[in-house]
């Protein structure tokens, strides 16, 4: 009977831990919505056929909001639209192109945009 238990006990506890490996963890911060967008009144002239206008809008990083200024660029793939970044009040969603080709992703850290922005930090034409 002492046995029986025991082995009853060490099912239950083999059980119940397993449930516990298999728990996902998610751990962040919260910021918090980004600030209004800054308004640009003119937006430059388009450098060449081809490129879109993407607005300036707030991404976070390291825990803060950091702007990144509206931009001319040219999509990844003929016919990619450029979704914008969004805070639905819980959570912020990074913008990235989407189109027939899929999506692809909008990374700040390489920020492969910002090489074919014709403007410097200023706003001033670098061509």
């Amino acid at each position: 009977m002492k046995r029986l238990l025991g082995i009853t006990f060490l099912t239950a506890m083999l059980l119940s831990g397993g449930a516990a490996f298999g728990a996902q963890i998610s751990i962040g911060i919260r910021i918090g919505p980004p600030p209004a967008p800054r308004v640009l009144r003119v937006i430059p002239r388009r450098p060449a056929e081809g490129y879109v206008w993407i607005d300036g809008y707030w991404y976070p990083e390291a825990g803060r909001y950091r702007w990144h200024a509206g931009y001319w660029t040219r999509p990844p793939y003929e016919g990619a639209r450029w979704v914008a970044p969004r805070h639905d009040g819980e959570m912020f969603f990074n913008g990235y192109w989407d189109g027939d080709h899929g999506r692809q992703e909008h990374d700040h850290g390489t920020d492969r945009d910002r090489g074919r922005d014709f403007r410097d930090d200023k706003g001033r034409d670098r061509r």
